[in-house]
């Protein structure tokens, strides 16, 4: 459950765009700190956790929610370019190691998992919300990776390990770990700009993705205050 007792929530993303998209989309909301947590999951987790140590050396005290916001790769037959995609749970999709076999995670080496759940219940209002405002959305999860997919083969094989896979991209897993060491709830949101696979960057349609990114954060406050 969201903590009401401090209401600010942080809000990290990786790059300068994405953080004029989310603050335009916010419109001056006074709830949300929006921090840079630089491109990648070592990054991300760095930046998230100084920040989530200082707010508790504040007076406002700790910040009752991390999301994680951008815009990021979609898997073609989930979560088309422009669509929105709200994690169901947040995974590190690169975190084990290469055998004979295949690919194994983490989780099958026993060293614990690739996982981070996510704040449920709010993951799930929002999506809702985004739908009702008329927005494309998934609600799945998203992949976090230190390698972009630039191959039509890793792209299926990333969608057949990882079933209802809506996104990839590089900071999430990141963010949420740091989260998670700090016990705070953690939601992970991205605009789709280019399909995950080949790298075509002439297909790629940044400036809808942050457009996309901007309508999302403008039904936040009204999601966190319901």
């Amino acid at each position: 459950m969201l903590n009401r007792s401090h209401s600010k929530i942080l809000i990290m993303t990786a790059v300068d765009a994405e953080q004029q998209a989310v603050l335009r989309g916010l419109d001056g909301y006074e709830g949300a700190d929006v921090q840079l947590a630089g491109v990648g999951p070592a990054s991300a987790a760095a930046s998230t956790a100084t920040a989530l140590a200082r707010a508790g050396q504040t007076a406002d005290g700790p910040y009752s929610l991390v999301l994680s916001a951008g815009i990021g790769g979609g898997f073609a037959e989930v979560a088309g370019v422009g669509s929105l995609v709200v994690a169901s749970e947040i995974i590190a999709a690169d975190l084990g190691a290469e055998t004979p076999d295949g690919f194994a995670g983490v989780d099958e080496l026993g060293f614990g998992s690739p996982r981070i759940a996510v704040a449920d219940e709010l993951a799930a209002r929002w999506a809702a919300a985004l739908r009702e405002a008329g927005l494309p959305v998934h609600h799945g999860p998203i992949l976090t990776l230190s390698t972009v997919t630039g191959t039509a083969e890793t792209a299926q094989r990333l969608a057949k390990r990882y079933p209802g896979a809506g996104a990839e991209a590089m900071e999430g897993f990141g963010v949420a770990e740091a989260a998670r060491q700090f016990g705070v709830p953690v939601l992970e949101l991205r605009a789709v700009s280019n399909a995950v696979g080949p790298r075509q960057r002439e297909l790629w349609k940044i400036g809808d993705a942050l457009q996309a990114l901007e309508q999302a954060c403008a039904k936040l406050p009204e999601v966190l205050q319901s």
